[in-house]
């Protein structure tokens, strides 16, 4: 059993040219075939006509349709009617659909008048011109609309991609922060130093068992959402740090300073965690006191976050040391900030000035913050 074509294959059929120019003269002579019985079937007895005299004369006319076709779907991809511009659009497409509609009336007359041995004057140009022009404009309006249709649905199921694609991207982020909670040195380490504190601070004991019930429960409660607001991304991050304050201990000092005008703002969920335990891992394994910081304030009408180290940094090459996964980490985190935001989403990597790795993400505030 054949395997369905899926939507990327019409896509790509449809992106062939010899496949578009098939298409449109095909549906040319369906519509010739079938005006050409029409106008057969309700000749008027005192011009008597042969089929094939109606065949060529519906087939001159559809034919230069045919032609003109392409212009028609190029002009309406150039001159997109959209919401903020459907009065100016539909003015400038009425325009081009009355000029165009002209040359071809005037192009077919006189092949028209030659099939049905009508003589050629301005007068039958005329009357030609006149009793045509209405349906000739329907034909470039409705070619016009197709065009939209098309894209819009085009648009549509591009959109249900790209969620979908959002939603798997969200799906695997879910699974490495699970992983990493399960992890079972994570795990370990987490129950040894519960496991010290015990007889030396039970209390302090209690509370990191409290944090690591919390730490799981944040991870899970908001898995089935995109975007989260910054505060409660913050929320699971501290969740996270203090877990791993604990394993450190002295080796690990963060810092996290987050202005309260951007809180609410929407960001992608669990897109600082892995950033974080990125630079965390490379600050503690590059030094005997590792520092991370993360930085979050408005600017220019986006939210500037910035996760600092004092890792290894970028190389004197410009190149990543991604033999531990750190580029790894950071290309997923790229991947799903600019599939959210497109090119209104910023991700930059940079040295930070006494060293260190500084990433930092500019994420579009929505217009009512």
């Amino acid at each position: 059993m054949s395997s369905p074509v899926s939507y990327d294959d019409d896509q790509s059929l449809l992106s062939r040219p010899i496949v578009r120019f098939g298409l449109i003269w095909g549906v040319w002579t369906i519509v010739t075939l079938f005006f050409s019985t029409q106008a057969y079937i309700a000749r008027d007895p005192r011009r008597p006509m042969s089929y094939t005299q109606g065949l060529l004369s519906q087939a001159s006319a559809c034919y230069l349709w045919a032609i003109a076709t392409p212009l028609v779907l190029w002009l309406a991809r150039r001159y997109r009617i959209e919401r903020h511009n459907w009065v100016r659009r539909s003015l400038l497409h009425l325009l081009l659909s009355l000029g165009l509609v002209s040359v071809i009336l005037v192009v077919n007359y006189p092949i028209f008048a030659s099939i049905l041995g009508w003589p050629i004057t301005w007068y039958l140009l005329f009357r030609f011109f006149y009793v045509n022009l209405d349906q000739w404009l329907l034909i470039y309006w409705v070619i016009l609309f197709m065009s939209h249709a098309f894209n819009y649905y085009n648009n549509y199921r591009k959109g249900e991609l790209k969620a979908s694609e959002l939603r798997t991207q969200l799906v695997q982020s879910q699974l490495e922060a699970l992983k990493m909670q399960v992890h079972p040195h994570f795990l370990f380490n987490t129950l040894h130093s519960i496991s010290a504190m015990l007889s030396k601070d039970t209390e302090g004991a209690r509370k990191m068992i409290v944090r690591l019930g919390d730490f799981l429960r944040l991870t899970l409660e908001n898995s089935g959402s995109m975007e989260v607001t910054l505060q409660q991304e913050i929320e699971f991050l501290n969740g996270y740090l203090e877990i791993e304050r604990i394993r450190f201990q002295d080796r690990l000092t963060t810092d996290i300073r987050v202005d309260p005008e951007v809180l609410d703002v929407r960001v992608p969920n669990l897109i600082l965690q892995p950033l974080v335990e990125n630079a965390m891992r490379h600050a503690v394994g590059n030094s005997k006191a590792g520092r991370v910081e993360v930085v979050a304030a408005p600017q220019n009408g986006v939210v500037r976050i910035e996760v600092k180290d004092n890792g290894p940094g970028i190389q004197a090459d410009g190149v990543l040391d991604v033999r531990r996964g750190r580029g790894l980490g950071l290309a997923n985190t790229q991947a799903r900030l600019f599939g959210l935001y497109g090119d209104a989403a910023t991700f930059k990597l940079s040295n930070g000035p006494s060293g260190g790795l500084v990433v930092t993400l500019e994420i579009p505030r929505e217009p009512d913050k």
